[in-house]
C-alpha cells in the first residue's frame, strides 16, 4: 500500500479521538486495510509529527496536512477500482481489498455534481446520487478513469 494512503488513514483514525498506544493504531489501520510492523508505524508517527499525550496520541495542532494529499483520483480509480454496478440512485463501487476508503475520499474532494456523498468499506463503495440518471453519469465519469 501507498505511503500517503496509510498515513492518511492514521490521521483518519486520530480524527475519531486520541489513539492510546501503537498497538491500538495498528488495529486501527488494519480495519482499513493497512497491515504494518511497528518500525513503519514509528516512522509514520515521525513523519506524521504526531504528539503522545496522557490520552494517546494526537496530531499536531497547527500544522497542515497538504503533504498527504491523496494521489489523483483517475490513478487510484484505475489501479483499485475493479468494477461499478448501479442500483436505482445508487452505485456499488467494487475495489481492491483494502482500497476502498482512500478511493472514496478521493471521490469525495472532487465534488461532481450529481454524487450526494460516499461510504468507503475495506472493498466496497456506496455513492449515493439524488436519482437514476445522475448515478447512471457518475458510473460513465469513473467507467472512464478506469482506461
Amino acid at each position: 500500500m501507498n505511503k500517503a494512503l496509510r498515513q492518511r488513514a492514521i490521521l483518519e483514525a486520530l480524527k475519531q479521538g486520541p489513539v492510546a498506544n501503537q498497538e491500538d493504531l495498528q488495529r486501527a489501520l488494519r480495519k482499513r486495510g493497512f497491515k504494518v510492523g511497528q518500525a513503519t508505524l514509528s516512522r509514520d508517527i515521525h513523519d506524521l509529527s504526531l504528539s503522545k499525550t496522557a490520552t494517546g496520541y494526537v496530531m499536531p495542532q497547527n500544522e497542515g496536512v497538504a503533504g498527504l494529499a491523496l494521489p489523483p483520483v483517475q490513478r487510484l480509480v484505475r489501479e483499485f477500482v475493479l468494477e461499478v454496478r448501479q442500483a436505482q440512485n445508487l452505485l456499488v463501487v467494487k475495489t481492491v481489498i483494502g482500497s476502498a476508503q482512500p478511493v472514496a475520499a478521493a471521490l469525495d474532494e472532487q465534488e461532481w455534481e450529481g454524487m450526494v456523498g460516499t461510504i468507503g468499506g475495506d472493498d466496497t463503495i456506496l455513492i449515493v446520487c439524488p436519482d437514476k440518471d445522475a448515478a447512471r453519469k457518475v458510473a460513465v465519469r469513473i467507467e472512464e478513469m478506469q482506461g
